[in-house]
């Protein structure tokens, strides 16, 4: 490569890094895997090594890639937070060693796994937590304190402490909460997050500590930054005195010589299964501070410390099947099921294959030898195909529902191939869920596993069912006792005042959110109202399009429904209508079209906060709206919203608007 092929190629890199810089630290929503940022990394670092001149204080390999933003005030870093250099095999992992050695010949190190997190700094006085911030670009961060406190495993106040202690550490999602978070964003028919990091990052960065607290995060201390009134000479003691203090700290192992580093580099690459996190690789340290301060730092990177970095796993395994879910929306989701194939830490035998679209682009067939891998070290996915055993078509979905035999229909427009039977029993479940989560009927205690034992002893079978449950039915579930039987009961009576646009949405009704149904109820009063309404009254709301209004017509129209709310009425549901509130803020008068993935928020919780300022939220772009607050993969609104000329805003502009 010539020095003008690699300036033209540096500057592209240096954009695109930057670009996916803003997408990762800021903005928490990347659109590439680690890997393959690493790679691009790597490959302007060969470019900046071989071409010293094209090296400028604003390359990535120069600086940490986060910033400070706006949304919390700003914490000045006394002592600066690093990043660490990257190795992706043992070669570089012993020229590293290689390199302290010339200045430190007897150099220890120390050994750890690599949480994949956000990293945070958290500062004591007096053994009192006072302050927590992001990494922010290494010198400035973000205020974070009052979303760390919700944070049940950081000490917020610690015994025989030293006069004042800053400690850096890594907060994280663990793998079980991620699971969880991810099925109920699914059930709620939401976008899921990305993988556990990216859901931390966001969860940390709410401007509201009480949806922090909510997501169960959770934080391992790794380092001290500063600290008075108490004396250490080497990382090793670091650890073990956090560990002292109460701070949830990893594992660890002293190494002498850098073979013995690479075999703990297998050694937690093996164990990666056994942890509750996701790591993406070993950081190595030099275990002595004296030896650090000789060592040294670049302008980016300490060069006492390295990071091993894990290359995401492939395997190829045969499909053995092709099993057919029904959601809730009587979606028919296909899910692969493979010869168990350990990856990543833990056996994996199934992974969604999305939707027709999907078999048909990678031609898969039953009996293939697929590649797979784990999507962020966490949702197993099919990559390809490697040995394709048919010369048949690839597989095709069924003309019939597999679990009630009535025929599928795929609609214009859309991926999904939907089971047509509202009274299918593999989406009575999942019904169920909806029905009784916080968004809709709020039921308290009614959670999926209850629900599941409680169609499998046949005390319901419809949403008319829950408010004929009684407490000796209850109590005499697995896990279930008295107390919890007579909680179950308290939440199911209190639910019966909800208003009437939580009944609505409980209904799931297609394409009819929350927010639409407030809309429905703001303007029919009444359930009665919606019964005898036409397609073009219910069109004729503010927000609602010909296929909501379509929707809500047809479902209204069916016998079975004027049948459920004359039954739900018997046993005491009130339907109470909304009540008129007067609205002030910012946003008085203003419309909103939410669209795309926000990267703190999801859309619901932005439509509260549009509405807490006085402002209203809208399904559907037209020449009425104000704004459409776009996120990640915004699509057809979008779209509409340009030809239109409305005004579009980010998640930031409109936090700032508030401010």
């Amino acid at each position: 490569m010539n020095y003008e092929v690699a300036k033209v190629r540096a500057k592209e890199l240096t954009d695109l890094l930057n670009y996916h810089n803003n997408r990762y630290y800021n903005l928490d929503s990347p659109e590439i895997s680690d890997y393959e940022y690493d790679m691009l990394l790597r490959e302007l670092e060969n470019i900046e090594a071989q071409f010293p001149q094209l090296i400028s204080s604003q390359s990535p390999t120069q600086k940490v890639g986060g910033s400070k933003g706006e949304k919390f005030s700003p914490v000045v870093h006394n002592v600066v937070m690093e990043s660490l250099h990257d190795s992706f095999s043992s070669d570089e992992v012993r020229d590293f060693d290689r390199k302290v050695r010339q200045v430190v010949s007897d150099a220890q190190y120390v050994v750890e796994p690599k949480i994949d997190g956000l990293s945070v700094s958290c500062e004591y006085k007096n053994g009192v937590f006072v302050l927590g911030s992001t990494r922010g670009d290494g010198q400035v961060g973000e205020d974070v304190t009052e979303n760390l406190m919700t944070i049940k495993s950081l000490p917020k106040r610690i015994d025989n402490a030293p006069d004042f202690l800053e400690v850096r550490g890594e907060v994280y999602m663990s793998l079980d909460t991620f699971e969880r978070i991810v099925a109920d964003q699914e059930n709620n028919g939401e976008k899921p997050f990305k993988n556990p990091r990216n859901a931390a990052a966001g969860s940390l960065r709410q401007k509201d500590a009480k949806i922090t607290q909510k997501r169960d995060l959770d934080i391992f201390i790794f380092n001290i930054q500063q600290i008075d009134g108490y004396e250490i000479t080497n990382h090793a003691q670091s650890l073990d005195y956090l560990s002292s203090l109460g701070f949830p700290t990893c594992s660890y192992r002293v190494c002498d010589s850098i073979d013995e580093v690479l075999s703990q580099i297998d050694v937690i690459d093996k164990s990666r299964g056994e942890l509750p996190c996701d790591i993406d690789g070993a950081v190595i340290k030099v275990n002595d501070f004296s030896h650090r301060a000789l060592l040294g730092s670049t302008a980016k990177f300490p060069k006492w410390a390295e990071a091993y970095k894990y290359p995401p796993e492939e395997k190829e395994t045969e499909l053995l099947d092709i099993e057919i879910n029904v959601g809730r929306t009587g979606a028919l989701t296909p899910v692969g099921i493979f010869a168990p194939v350990l990856l990543a830490g833990t056996t994996v035998s199934r992974a969604t294959l999305h939707n027709e679209d999907f078999i048909r682009e990678k031609n898969i067939h039953i009996g293939d030898v697929v590649v797979i891998r784990k999507a962020g070290e966490i949702i197993p996915e099919v990559l390809s195909v490697a040995q394709c055993r048919s010369l048949d078509e690839p597989y095709t979905f069924p003309e019939n529902c597999p679990s009630c035999g009535s025929k599928v229909v795929r609609e214009k427009g859309e991926a999904a191939v939907r089971c047509t039977n509202t009274d299918c029993p593999a989406q009575l479940l999942r019904h169920l869920i909806h029905f009784v989560s916080r968004d809709a009927m709020d039921i308290e205690g009614l959670g999926p596993a209850v629900l599941e034992q409680l169609l499998k002893s046949g005390f319901i079978k419809s949403f008319v069912d829950i408010f004929k449950l009684r407490a000796i039915d209850v109590a005499s579930l697995e896990r279930m006792g008295e107390k919890s039987a007579l909680n179950l009961m308290n939440a199911i009576e209190k639910s019966k005042s909800a208003e009437i646009y939580r009944l609505i949405y409980a209904l799931g009704i297609r394409h009819i959110g929350q927010k639409a149904a407030k809309l429905l109820c703001e303007h029919f009063l009444s359930i009665d109202s919606i019964f005898d309404s036409s397609v073009e009254e219910i069109a004729s709301i503010e927000g609602f399009g010909e296929i909501m209004a379509q929707s809500v017509y047809d479902y209204f129209a069916l016998p079975q429904t004027r049948a459920l709310i004359e039954s739900l009425r018997e046993l005491g549901v009130m339907m109470t209508p909304l009540e008129k509130k007067e609205v002030s803020g910012v946003f008085l008068g203003k419309t909103f079209v939410l669209t795309g993935t926000l990267p703190t928020m999801t859309r619901s919780e932005a439509s509260k906060i549009i509405e807490a300022n006085g402002g209203k939220t809208s399904s559907s772009v037209s020449k009425k709206t104000d704004f459409v607050l776009a996120g990640e993969d915004a699509g057809s609104k979008l779209t509409k919203a340009q030809s239109l000329g409305v005004t579009i805003i980010s998640e930031e502009e409109l936090l700032s608007m508030i401010n």
